[in-house]
């Protein structure tokens, strides 16, 4: 049965997080390791570090923590995309000593291939991304997981299509990684809800599906905009929801909402119930 959470607040160290998760009433969590817009990470102490273990234990919760949003590892500029490759390497050994499953991440934009060649700039920031996280996984032995996940495709942006996602997999094959699924960012990428799964599983792999984000929709199908929406007053709907709960395919992998703070309790009580109720 997947457990269901949410994305919750570091505010104050990432000791509090596992609290906040407990007291929204999340079985899982995922959080920010380091302020997500930019600057320098907060140091784990070893009381920090103890603090986060104890009480994911007391609470037991599963944790996986979610890389900033300014990462680009295909990146023309060095300064962006060196500094992408050592943040997410970062996060990983963090992640490590803080004993979180899964470190998850977007891929960057293509942009700055289209501006410099004028064919196959796609092909060629692909590569770029490939190489990146080369560098990232090459000598790291820790036991948290690094994840890719799905975007929902605007401008360059790398990593919509899940045919995409699996030429960089396949490049990585020596590598342990995964796949976090944005059922959002699918949609907005113009996957359809009844057939995402089957699709994810045709085009990479459910293997490869370690984790669901799951939030509804504000904006249509294949429209390309990233605008979360809380379950059931989007596009997506309750109904795939609890198709996506139920599937028996996807019984191990946790379910993650991102949908709009105000109405996360909520959120979670539906999904809960979406889960718990007959099928």
């Amino acid at each position: 049965m997947p457990k269901i959470g949410a994305h919750v607040s570091a505010a104050g160290g990432v000791q509090y997080a596992p609290l906040n998760a407990h007291q929204e009433g999340c079985e899982c969590f995922q959080f920010f390791s380091r302020p997500p817009q930019g600057g320098p990470a907060p140091i784990l102490t070893k009381e920090i570090i103890q603090q986060f273990q104890a009480s994911c234990r007391l609470y037991k919760l599963e944790s996986y923590i979610h890389a900033p949003y300014y990462i680009n590892l295909a990146s023309l500029n060095s300064r962006i995309k060196y500094g992408s490759i050592q943040v997410i390497r970062e996060e990983l050994e963090r992640g490590s000593l803080l004993g979180v499953k899964y470190v998850l991440t977007h891929l960057g934009s293509a942009k700055d291939y289209r501006r410099e060649r004028t064919s196959a700039f796609r092909t060629e920031a692909i590569k770029e991304v490939v190489k990146s996280l080369q560098k990232v996984l090459t000598e790291y032995h820790g036991k948290t997981e690094f994840l890719i996940e799905n975007s929902a495709g605007s401008g360059e942006i790398i990593g919509a299509d899940f045919k995409e996602i699996k030429k960089i997999l396949v490049s990585l094959k020596k590598f342990k990684v995964g796949v976090c699924l944005d059922v959002m960012h699918a949609f907005a990428s113009g996957y359809q809800p009844l057939e995402v799964i089957k699709k994810f599983d045709v085009e990479i792999g459910l293997s490869y599906l370690k984790l669901i984000h799951a939030n509804d929709a504000k904006s249509k199908l294949g429209s390309r905009i990233d605008r979360h929406e809380n379950i059931g007053l989007g596009a997506i709907g309750t109904k795939n929801f609890s198709l996506w709960l139920k599937n028996k395919k996807l019984k191990k992998i946790n379910f993650i909402l991102e949908t709009p703070a105000e109405h996360r309790e909520q959120d979670l009580a539906v999904l809960k119930h979406l889960r718990e109720s007959e099928k």
